[in-house]
């Protein structure tokens, strides 16, 4: 992975492959971000690299609301590094992620400084996919429209945060 990492694009890199409405979109939910005292204070305690291999594509609505979670978790501590790599000719790395057979994005696998996997989010936020297995449609549509609006985001930096804990 350590290869991979090293030929992946900065957050700023990913964001320019487009000139356009993604470009905007994903800017716009990287400005609208906004963290807690108590979690800005979690993401600067980590005082170990943490690279962050991330497969994503500009287009991808979910690359464009929990990329730019990511990398404000890497602007606020600089041990947090990012890579951006296309989904597109790297899906046998992305295998053990998939999810029904199906590579998904983003998927951002945490390893140590070592490069040693630590754990990965793949797609969304663990409480909307739980929201979604309930079934219930409307519970479902709600939470949909909160997740585009970013007000899920401060969950996919926690359950990262999470992942990076880990021994």
């Amino acid at each position: 992975m350590k290869e991979l990492f090293e030929t992946g694009s900065t957050f700023h890199e990913f964001v320019n492959r487009d000139k356009d409405t993604y470009k905007e979109k994903t800017l716009e939910n990287y400005h609208q971000i906004e963290l807690d005292k108590g979690l800005e204070n979690e993401i600067k305690e980590i005082d170990e690299i943490v690279n962050i291999l991330v497969f994503a594509e500009i287009w991808c609505p979910d690359c464009m609301i929990n990329v730019p979670a990511l990398q404000k978790m890497a602007d606020i501590n600089d041990k947090i590094i990012i890579r951006i790599v296309s989904r597109e000719g790297n899906e046998t790395h992305m295998a053990n992620y998939s999810l029904n057979g199906k590579p998904r994005i983003p998927t951002c696998i945490v390893m140590n400084q070592g490069f040693q996997e630590k754990g990965a989010f793949v797609e969304q936020p663990q409480a909307l996919k739980d929201i979604v297995a309930k079934g219930n449609q409307a519970e479902i549509i709600v939470a949909r429209r909160k997740y585009q609006k970013g007000e899920y985001t401060r969950d996919t930096i926690k359950e990262t945060l999470d992942i990076i804990k880990k021994s």
